[in-house]
């Protein structure tokens, strides 16, 4: 048998999809740029997306900000997504997309 082990996401990676699938929500990992916080956010399927009637190519968006506990910093995420959930585009202020093994390592200190 063979085992593969999963490898990190790369920038690149992050820059074409920086959301993860598990179980009935997409869980996004966020550093601050300020301050160096990071985050990890799940958003619901079915209940944290606001559907757009307008839009048949991309029916489903996010729009949330988050503040740390560490400074006064807002980091605003707007993306679109398919009906399948699947990102259509996506933009960050006020921080980065960060790696699920990344944002591991950061928690633990």
């Amino acid at each position: 048998m063979f085992f593969f082990k999963k490898r990190e996401r790369s920038e690149e990676d992050l820059e074409k999809n920086p959301f993860y699938k598990e179980s009935n929500a997409l869980v996004v990992y966020i550093k601050c740029n300020k301050c160096g916080e990071v985050f990890r956010s799940h958003l619901r399927i079915g209940y944290d997306f606001i559907i757009d009637y307008d839009n048949r190519s991309a029916p489903f968006m996010i729009e949330k900000v988050y503040v740390g506990s560490k400074c006064p910093n807002k980091i605003e995420l707007r993306a679109e997504f398919t009906g399948s959930y699947k990102p259509v585009s996506f933009e960050i202020d006020g921080g980065k997309f960060i790696s699920k093994e990344t944002y591991e390592k950061e928690a633990e200190r």
